[in-house]
Order: C-alpha cells, then structure tokens, then sequence
C-alpha cells in the first residue's frame, strides 16, 4: 500500500470523522437550543407565577395594609375626638375661670375706683374744713369755743351725768368750762380750757427768722404760764374745790411741744396744782375717774349685796330641807314599790304552781288564810 493511498484514506476518514462530529454538533447544538427554549420557557412561567403570587401578595397586602391603617386612622380619630373633646372641656373651663376671675377682678377694681373717688371727695372736703377749720381757729373766741365743744364731749363720753357740770359758775363768780364731781376726798374738780395756738405757729414759721421764732416761742411760754395763773387764781377755791385745778389744752401738738421742749413750764404748772392735759391724758384721767365713782358705788351697795346674800342663804335653807324631805319621800316610795313587787312575785308564784296542778285543795285553802302576812 502507498503512503499517499493512506494518507488520503486518513484523511476520508479524518473528514468523515469531522463530518460526523460537525453533525453531532449540530444535532446538540439543536437539542441545546431546544433546552434552552425548554428551560427559558419554564423560567418565564416560573416568572410568571412568580410575579404574578407576587402581585396577588402585594395586593392582599396592600388590602391589609389598607385595613389596618383603616382601623389606625378610625381609631386614631376617636382617640383625637376625645382629646379634642377633653381639651375643648380644659380650655372651656379655664375660659370660663379666666372670665369669672377677670370679672372680680373688673368688680374689685370698680369698688376700689368708687371708694377712691368717695376718698377723693372725702379728702376734698376734708381741704375744706381744713381751711374752715384754720379760719375757725385764727379767732381766739373760735379757739376758745372749739376746746369747750372738745372738752364736753370726752366728758359726756365718759363720766355719767351726774358726775360733772358744764359752765359752773363757782362762789367767786367766775364761770369754769367744766367741773369734775369726785367723791372726798378729792371733791370738786375744776376743768378749763386753753388754746395757745397763735405763738405756736409763729415759733414753727419758715418764712420767719430765727429772731422771730425765738421770740414766739418766749411769748408762747409767757402765754402758757399766764393760762396757768388765770387758773389757779380763778378755779382753785378749797374747800369749795380741790386743791388743784386741770388746764386741757385741745391739740395734742400744744401739749407734746409744752411737755418735750418747756419742762419749766410744766414745773411751774406744778407747783401752781394745775395739771396740763390733753386729749388723750384727759381720757385717762377721765377713765381713772369713773372707776373711782365706780368703786364708790360699789362700796355704797355692799349692804345691799349683803342683805341680798342673806336672803338667798335662807332660800338656799329651805331648799335643802325640802330636798331632803323630797329624797325621804322617793325613799319610802322605793320600798314601798320593792314591798308590792315582793307581794306581786308571790302570787305570781301561787297562781303558777295553781296551773301545774301542784297543789291539792288544803294547799289552795291555806294561801287564802296566810294572805294576811304578805
């Protein structure tokens, strides 16, 4: 055999090997597609049912979804009706608080407003009897006449009537504003007064020098002393009087500025037994006064209290004697009763042995004749 004859028979089978292989391929490559095809085709139903549960998924879900925000959003606004409703009660209420308390608050400040106007035209009438009243007293017999009104009202306020005289007139002649009636051994009090107002405003002047204020307050002292001599020359009659007299001066500025500032006048008011008082301390003296008259009265009744006392301790005798025959009788009634209940519970005895046929006739007779000891 030749080389070429095998070699061409290598290569017819070498093609036919390749034939057979292109074909093979070919016939793979088919059944490849056909799987392929198979396969790509399973897939998309796959994917198909897939999206598709996906889908009915999504929309249950959605369904519920829907449902339950359904449910929240009911619920929700229920909830927010209420609160809204708790709020609108809270805000009402506070409204309502905030109404009332800015309505008295409106009515207090009303009321303030009417008593500050009433102030106002109390203040402004009160500058006007102020400046009646500076006029009144300008006038030393408007001075005068204003510490007797002063003078007779705290005394009226305090002392019973028969205590004291207005305007007496003593046995000298002289007429004295007031006069006090205390018991011995005081006895006759006499009361006048004195309104040394002028010198005093002159001695407090701004508009005056220091010269001037000194000389006022020289004069004031002059005046007060001279009060004090008037006094005690006029009003101070033993026995007639006590032995001393009270000058009442009616502004308490007077006084405290005598008693702070002028000692020596004080000292020479003493020793003339006139004792400078005003207002307030004519109160206490006053005051001091009625519980004498008080304790007097008392001392004048004591025999009466006395008498009284003894008869009541003769009631109160008698009381307790017929108390006590009262407590006897209630004693006696109290055994009399026990004695009857005694009585009472035998016979009740006898008539129930009676009924349980206890007795024969002999025992029945006999009760009747011991009735008698019972």
């Amino acid at each position: 055999m030749s080389p070429n004859f095998l070699i061409i028979s290598a290569a017819a089978v070498l093609l036919v090997t390749m034939a057979f292989l292109v074909i093979r391929l070919g016939i793979l490559s088919s059944m490849v597609r056909d799987l392929l095809g198979q396969q790509a085709k399973l897939m998309e139903d796959k994917h198909r049912d897939m999206l598709k549960d996906l889908h009915e998924g999504l929309a249950n879900q959605g369904e519920r979804i829907s449902e339950a925000l359904g449910k929240s959003s009911e619920q929700l606004r229920g909830t927010v009706e209420v609160r809204l409703d708790q709020i609108s009660g809270h805000v009402t209420e506070r409204l309502d608080e905030g109404f009332r308390k800015t309505n008295e608050t409106f009515t207090s400040v009303m009321t303030r407003l009417a008593t500050i106007d009433e102030a106002q035209k109390k203040i402004d009438s009160l500058t006007t009897n102020m400046v009646s009243l500076q006029e009144l007293l300008g006038d030393k017999r408007s001075r005068g006449a204003f510490g007797e009104v002063q003078l007779e009202a705290l005394v009226r306020n305090i002392l019973p009537p028969a205590a004291y005289a207005m305007q007496h007139t003593l046995s000298n002649g002289n007429r004295v504003d007031c006069v006090l009636q205390l018991p011995p051994p005081t006895g006759m009090v006499a009361v006048d007064s004195k309104f040394p107002l002028e010198n005093f405003h002159r001695m407090f002047d701004r508009n005056g020098d220091d010269a001037s204020r000194a000389l006022a307050q020289k004069q004031f002292k002059a005046d007060v002393k001279k009060h004090v001599d008037d006094i005690a020359g006029k009003y101070i009659l033993p026995p007639e009087t006590c032995d001393g007299a009270v000058m009442f001066v009616p502004a308490e500025a007077v006084f405290a500025e005598i008693h702070a500032y002028h000692s020596d006048v004080v000292d020479y008011a003493m020793q003339k037994q006139v004792w400078i008082v005003s207002p307030t301390t004519l109160m206490a003296v006053l005051n001091t006064a009625r519980a004498v008259l008080k304790d007097i009265e008392t001392r004048e009744q004591v025999h009466i209290i006395k008498n009284e006392l003894s008869r009541l301790g003769k009631d109160f005798a008698r009381f307790d004697e017929r108390m006590k025959r009262l407590a006897d009788h209630i004693r006696q009634a109290n055994q009399d009763v026990e004695e009857v209940h005694v009585s009472s519970r035998k016979i009740s005895q006898r008539f129930a042995r009676i009924d349980a046929v206890e007795l024969d006739a002999q025992q029945v007779v006999a009760p009747v004749l011991e009735s008698g000891d019972d």
